[in-house]
């Protein structure tokens, strides 16, 4: 029951964060719907692809694009009281990120995947409908933003509900610890400005001339 109420939530956050960059790029009634909807679906139908669910679970009944297509109206209508749009945008999407990595990863398991699998399959839920949804609007995904952290906290939430799961954890249980690592750890990361290392520049050629600077120093009278 509450992987289901989770799904349905992952699935409402993400469209409302798809209609709010429709609303914010002045998409027709139209547009904003189908970047909602897209967004919202998206990574589910990504997630049922890979486990061999045909058709995928969206397209089965009307309960999912429903609710994506509840999320865009109440956005479409009510956006000025969202505030400033790419705050509420980057908000959303961290709780959608959350909740579809544990939903992803759990749903994965209850299919007979191996928990390695599962986590993968977690993060492509979460990560899917997110860039989806910057793709059909031209902007560069979150995932590949520069030193953004976004996959990662994917990653940890969706391993934690793994492991939760195979710790004897009930489903609800993991659940929570998996969403609420995942959000968490992207708002903090927001909040904070914490960043992911980018490579560095020649560290061969720096130690060299360190090196180099170092025999010259002994070589001195």
């Amino acid at each position: 029951m509450l992987l289901a109420v989770l799904n349905y939530a992952g699935i409402a956050v993400f469209a409302a964060s798809g209609a709010l960059i429709g609303v914010r790029k002045r998409l027709d009634l139209f547009g904003v719907w189908t970047v909602a909807a897209l967004t919202g679906v998206g990574g589910g139908v990504a997630r049922d692809l890979l486990l061999g669910i045909t058709p995928p679970a969206s397209f089965q009944g009307w309960e999912n694009l429903t609710v994506a297509t509840v999320a865009a109206a109440f956005v479409f209508v009510f956006h000025p009281q969202f505030g400033r749009l790419k705050n509420s945008v980057l908000v959303l999407d961290a709780i959608g990120m959350g909740v579809f990595a544990a939903t992803g990863a759990l749903t994965a398991l209850h299919n007979d995947a191996s928990p390695f699998a599962s986590a993968l399959i977690g993060i492509t839920t979460a990560l899917g409908g997110g860039v989806l949804r910057d793709i059909l609007v031209n902007e560069v995904p979150l995932l590949i933003q520069e030193r953004d952290l976004y996959a990662i906290p994917a990653l940890t939430g969706a391993f934690a509900t793994v492991l939760a799961s195979e710790w004897g954890a009930t489903d609800a249980r993991s659940l929570v610890v998996g969403s609420v690592l995942a959000s968490g750890f992207r708002l903090v990361a927001l909040w904070q400005g914490w960043r992911v290392p980018v490579a560095p520049e020649d560290v061969a050629g720096r130690f060299g001339r360190a090196c180099r600077r170092g025999l010259r120093f002994r070589r001195r009278p």
